[in-house]
């Protein structure tokens, strides 16, 4: 089982499916398990799509609901996975001492673990690494990275010049381009190296008090639209406005992703701040039709009222009529693991 981490927004999906392309190439078999605070996860819509069996938890973070991460593996052997990946929530640390040690100390029959890889994107980390950080996402990051038993800088294609951690060698990495994917997974799989040799001194309150600076909003709507829209019609105006929006409220846009499955083709879009340029996979040059099915993940770091009261709004704007729609904003509850080893 390998563990991928790592501050939201770092890249750990589009890591994971280019990792399950490099192991089908090899002839090997792997499974994919997401987690979130919520439901209607674009990223188990985006490896349903990718053709690789996915497993969710939902609800929660894995080490708050450690028994359904174990049968949501147990559930995957049904696809005979070799490698089975698991992704952390974006916000969640101290994952080899809730998971990974736990997971050792009673599954080891069951389940050999790989090292633990947290992912950094340069952007990100330069900006949460600064002097005026955002006080509860720089404790998240930090937290995260001093965990790892691999570091990885992600997206290294578009960041060649990248941000110093002291005593942290990190990988290099671009799941787009290929680059360092082949080589990360040789590096994980071979058995070299101990997964969860770190345990955390973590003050939980403080945890709790950083992740409920977040605002967590998943939305599953229809768009019935007249005159046919194209996928990238639809979610390009949409990602647009909602940047607009926040940051006129200056509510800080932490990641947004949303997809749309069209009969004419899957695209998906997202950001990691505002005022960026949409990262964009999938069919850009699918043609117009009436019906777009859309998820739509946003984190920000505000509080859920208003950040909610922004999205119902950009929805009553896009053009079309909106049905089946499924919304819910929060703050995380306080972590509380199910499990946690502390020697």
């Amino acid at each position: 089982m390998v563990f991928v981490g790592g501050f939201l927004g770092a890249g750990k999906t589009t890591l994971i499916l280019a990792a399950a392309r490099e192991l089908a190439r090899r002839g090997v078999r792997s499974a994919v398990i997401l987690n979130d605070q919520g439901d209607a996860l674009v990223d188990t819509s985006l490896a349903q799509t990718a053709g690789v069996p996915a497993g969710e938890v939902t609800g929660g973070c894995f080490c708050c609901r450690f028994s359904e991460l174990i049968e949501a593996a147990e559930a995957l052997r049904v696809h005979a996975p070799e490698v089975i990946f698991a992704e952390p929530v974006g916000s969640c640390t101290d994952i080899s001492a809730t998971l990974l040690r736990p997971i050792e100390e009673t599954f080891r029959d069951a389940f050999r673990l790989a090292p633990f890889s947290v992912l950094a994107d340069p952007l990100r980390a330069r900006e949460l690494l600064a002097a005026d950080a955002n006080p509860h996402m720089a404790f998240l990051f930090r937290k995260q990275l001093q965990e790892a038993d691999l570091v990885c800088w992600t997206k290294s294609d578009l960041h060649p010049e990248l941000p110093e951690l002291a005593g942290m060698p990190a990988r290099k990495l671009s799941a787009r381009t290929g680059q360092g994917v082949a080589a990360w997974l040789d590096e994980v799989l071979s058995g070299r190296i101990a997964a969860g040799q770190t345990l955390l001194e973590i003050d939980y309150n403080e945890y709790a008090r950083a992740e409920a600076a977040l605002a967590w909003l998943n939305a599953e709507l229809v768009i019935e639209s007249v005159p046919p829209r194209s996928p990238a019609m639809v979610l390009g105006p949409l990602i647009d406005r909602l940047d607009q929006e926040l940051s006129a409220a200056g509510i800080g846009i932490v990641h947004l992703k949303a997809t749309d499955h069209a009969p004419s083709g899957f695209l998906k879009a997202a950001i990691c701040g505002g005022g960026q340029e949409p990262e964009v996979e999938g069919a850009l040059d699918a043609s117009p039709c009436a019906r777009h099915h859309l998820l739509l993940n946003l984190r920000a770091a505000g509080a859920p009222d208003p950040v909610r009261a922004i999205v119902d709004r950009v929805l009553a704007g896009v053009a079309g009529s909106m049905t089946e729609l499924r919304l819910t904003c929060f703050s995380p509850a306080a972590p509380r693991p199910e499990r946690r080893v502390t020697r």
